[in-house]
């Protein structure tokens, strides 16, 4: 084949060194408008993984790498005075120049005609006199543009301002983050050593704080001096760098996030930064680029013709693309919002940076470097109360008190629906099913909505808290808990709203029963659903009538002897409805503003707050996005809706999202609900409690180190296993464990010395 590259970066030049070594024959031009010894940026990051796969492609070219660089293992934090290192971290480093000069003598040493100090003309010249035409042309891509209509790219320009610098100050031991305040904000650097001489010194900041430095205003050398002042006491006295200076005007740019629908145009086809971009503080742009490279090169020869190589390319690579992609955004998130981390303790800063990608675990940090993450898990516990002469465990074990009281560890099992109750009485279901799993290790069990009236139930299997007998029977599980378990027990209290009358759960999801159905009220007369009643815009007199069923509901959970109760404001029901604005139109003091749906919820809070016991916690759950756009609540709305029932008194704010609208597109995946409770824990500054697909220690651990939440509830894992705070102990090695139900022990040693005998396997 004829082939024509459209850039001399690493993605352009790995792709014909790639084609040259599967068909020698192929005649490949590399078009660059660079000079040979041109580059911006300074030095690059690659993985062991990507060494690997180099080595396995061209072990030449990956020999040649591999003997210039340079190697370091270590992650340091600069943050307040402090300095923090952990170790295990296995990265290496080479100058973007030198890569590009050795990746350019293998080229030509394979017979590749490399045309530098050329301005590429259009792709649609270019795909008439090329077999093929690779558009490497990096991340403002004039290939990418021209045919836009096909490849649809989306291009998100971020929100921190950067500039990429070099100095000859050696951070030769670590990758190295630092922190410093400003008068005009916080300013942070990412630094690492590439040679011998030079290491790549990136400063990044939010906008306000560029806007009021004046960066924008500032020629180049000017903006140089500014930054070296501001890490003066990190460079040694060696100036900062640029390698842009061609450029007029500032160097500082916003990250643009690239990711194109389709990577592939008849005979063109986008490789490296042109199809795909990765934020920097994961440094996989490269790694991207190169692999990449190897993938289109391995197919363009195995299959028998262009299309079908393209899409089989595009099927290899589009899903690790969006892997990195995804952890990319994670860690550029971080650092867009490091305000909101700023105010924590420099251990607990140093474990959210390290994690904030959510590719590296808890587990892992163990695996990495175990003497730091134990201190890290020290320093956890201490901060919960516990003697510095204990066990140290894992922060999903250390204790955590509300109020008056006291919960042995972190863990809690959500409030599940069981559909089991009898005119609203719990039965002996319930009292085998939440008995199992207060036996089962968990610090706290929260049992299922309950109801404050019969026409507040969603279906006629949910339990209430409005006769005689559901006292009673809720009395009889409570005490059981507290007799034969040292967990803690809330009782979450609320009114189904337009979700109510409807079949139990695996007869028909929202479905209206098929006879007695009851009204049903909502703040405006709007239905869930086109299968659901609808309901009636509720009336101020009938608001106070329901807020005395609240209220009357929570002083017989106090006589039921609950440890702590939980008003239910999400997930579409009565109080949820109110708040959100694709369900309240009203146009009295209750609808309109955040302020005023907010009303009647917070009125209800705080009638429910003045009966229940002062030394009792109470905790408000809430949707923190109706996942609808900026027509429902997001997540701005929930940090001040969170501020609004700290306001009333609230204790601790369970932080669930979404379950409000029909219409709603939420964005699924592990841990994916714990984003709102990070915000609504540091920049509203209160308790919060995760939820939202939990299930493995490390979630638990990693979201609680981290500072994202102080509680973790596991919901769908405690269904299946109702002991999976013990057995997750056990898988992760935790032997400090004393609340073990005493007729169960036998089973935990055999439960431990399993584990034992896997982990020794796994190790071998």
């Amino acid at each position: 084949m004829r082939i024509a590259c459209l850039g001399g970066g690493p993605a352009g030049l790995y792709f014909a060194i790639s084609m040259k070594l599967r068909d020698p024959s192929h005649e490949i031009d590399v078009i660059e408008r660079n000079r040979a010894d041109d580059t911006f940026g300074w030095g690059v990051v690659l993985s062991d993984e990507t060494l690997q796969n180099l080595a396995a492609n061209d072990p030449v070219s990956a020999k040649a790498i591999g003997e210039n660089f340079a190697y370091w293992d270590d992650i340091a934090l600069h943050f307040r005075g402090q300095r923090l290192v952990s170790s295990g971290h296995g990265f290496c480093g080479i100058g973007r120049m030198k890569l590009l000069l050795l990746l350019q003598a293998r080229a030509i040493e394979l017979g590749v005609n490399l045309k530098f100090e050329t301005e590429a003309e259009s792709a649609e010249d270019y795909r008439r006199d090329y077999d093929l035409v690779v558009a490497s042309d990096g991340l403002n891509s004039k290939t990418r543009a021209l045919y836009a209509d096909t490849f649809k790219p989306e291009i998100d320009r971020r929100l921190c301002q950067f500039v990429w610098l070099g100095t000859h100050q050696k951070f030769a031991d670590a990758f190295t983050f630092i922190f410093e305040e400003t008068e005009h904000g916080w300013v942070w650097a990412h630094a690492y050593q590439f040679d011998a001489d030079t290491a790549t010194f990136i400063v990044e900041c939010a906008q306000d704080t560029f806007d009021a430095f004046g960066f924008g205003e500032m020629s180049q050398e000017e903006s140089i001096r500014t930054c070296e002042e501001i890490f003066k006491d990190h460079l040694g006295g060696h100036a900062l760098m640029s390698n842009a200076r061609h450029l007029r005007g500032s160097a500082w740019i916003r990250f643009p996030r690239v990711l194109c629908e389709k990577w592939s145009h008849e005979n063109v086809v986008l490789l490296g930064d042109a199809a795909a971009t990765a934020h920097f503080s994961i440094g996989s742009g490269t790694k991207l680029a190169l692999e990449s490279a190897i993938s289109l090169a391995n197919f363009l020869h195995d299959e028998a013709d262009m299309r079908s190589a393209f899409a089989r390319y595009e099927a290899d690579r589009r899903l690790e693309v969006l892997r990195l992609q995804s952890a990319a955004r994670n860690s550029m998130e971080w650092f867009e919002h490091v305000g909101r981390y700023l105010h924590l303790d420099p251990v607990q800063l140093n474990y959210s940076m390290l994690t904030r990608s959510q590719r590296i675990s808890h587990e892992n940090l163990r695996l990495r470097d175990p003497k730091w993450l134990e201190s890290a898990e020290r320093w956890f516990m201490e901060q919960a109360g516990v003697a510095s002469n204990a066990p140290v465990r894992p922060p999903m074990f250390a204790p955590f008190k509300l109020r008056d009281m006291e919960l042995k560890n972190r863990v809690v099992v959500s409030p599940m629906a069981q559909y089991k109750a009898v005119d609203g009485a719990p039965t002996d279901w319930h009292m085998v099913h939440y008995g199992e799993r207060a036996k089962g290790g968990a610090g706290l069990l929260f049992v299922e909505m309950t109801c404050v009236s019969a026409e507040g139930r969603i279906t006629p299997g949910c339990p209430g808290l409005y006769a005689p007998e559901h006292e009673a029977a809720w009395r009889r599980l409570t005490d059981f808990v507290h007799l034969e378990t040292s967990a803690k027990i809330c009782c979450q209290i609320g009114h189904s709203g337009r979700k109510g009358s409807t079949r139990i759960g695996w007869e028909g999801m929202d479905q209206p029963l098929p006879d007695g159905n009851w009204d049903v009220v909502s703040a405006s007369a709007i239905p869930w659903s086109d299968r659901n009643a609808m309901p009636r815009e509720i009336t101020p007199g009938e608001m106070d009538e329901i807020k005395a069923q609240f209220v009357a509901a929570a002083e017989m959970a106090g006589r039921a002897g609950f440890d702590m109760i939980e008003l239910h404001a999400a997930h579409g029901y009565l109080l949820s409805s109110f708040i959100s604005p694709v369900s309240n139109i009203r146009r009295d003091d209750y609808g309109g503003s955040l302020e005023n749906r907010m009303r009647w919820p917070l009125e209800v809070f705080k009638a429910m707050r003045a009966v229940w016991p002062q030394e009792k916690p109470m905790s408000v759950r809430i949707s923190a996005n109706d996942w609808v756009g900026d027509e429902g609540i997001t997540p701005d709305d929930a940090v001040e809706i969170a501020r609004m029932f700290r306001a009333a008194g609230v204790d601790l704010v369970d932080v669930s999202a979404g379950q409000t609208s029909v219409d709603a597109r939420p964005v699924y995946g592990r841990m994916f609900q714990t984003p709102f409770s990070d915000r609504i824990r540091n920049e509203g500054g209160l308790p919060t409690m995760a939820v939202g697909n939990i299930y493995e220690a490390d979630h638990a651990n990693s979201i609680l180190m981290a500072g994202r939440a102080d509680l973790v509830a596991v919901g769908r894992p405690h269904l299946a296993d109702p002991y999976w705070t013990f057995h997750e102990a056990a898988r992760i090695g935790d032997r400090a464990a004393t609340d073990w139900p005493l007729p169960y022990l036998a089973g935990r040693d055999q439960l431990w010395r399993l584990a034992d005998r896997e982990a020794e396997v796994l190790r071998a």
